[in-house]
């Protein structure tokens, strides 16, 4: 039997993109610029536990 559904949401296809776009971004920046980015990246979307 076969079933198939209508995706409405490709996973790969968006990690593919974001990866693409991180590349295109962190390859016009020096190895400083890189790590200052990051750290205010870790910042702005950290994740807090809720109980």
């Amino acid at each position: 039997m076969k079933t198939t559904a209508k995706k409405t949401f490709d996973a790969v296809k968006f990690m593919r993109d974001q990866r693409e776009k991180l590349s295109e971004k962190l390859s016009k920046m020096t190895k400083e610029e890189i790590v200052e980015y990051f750290r205010k990246k870790k910042l702005e979307n950290s994740t807090k536990p809720s109980a």
